[in-house]
């Protein structure tokens, strides 16, 4: 299984544009990825226009054929414009 949360600062003015674009892509995984486990952004509570996307593939395949998928490369690149700078990925193992 791979688990991450990625963090992220949205350029001001976009957040709207940020979350239509979000929600469109969890809908679009949820419908279309039987392998992608866990699919859900959240605004972050302390920290003006920060966001976070938690992802849970069933393995490193599935994430990559996300990142191959037709709606992510149609989603995904406007969603990246709204970003202030990148992203930061924090990768979570299980305790089993």
């Amino acid at each position: 299984m791979m688990t991450f949360i990625a963090r992220m600062k949205i350029k001001p003015g976009r957040e709207e544009e940020f979350v239509a674009l979000a929600r469109r892509l969890t809908a679009a995984v949820h419908a279309n990825e039987p392998d992608t486990l866990r699919y859900e952004f959240f605004k972050l509570r302390d920290e003006p226009l920060g966001y976070a996307v938690l992802e849970q593939f069933t393995d490193e395949a599935a994430e990559e054929a996300h990142r191959d998928t037709p709606h992510f490369h149609e989603i995904a690149p406007d969603l990246i414009e709204c970003l202030d700078g990148g992203y930061e990925r924090e990768f979570l193992d299980s305790l089993d």
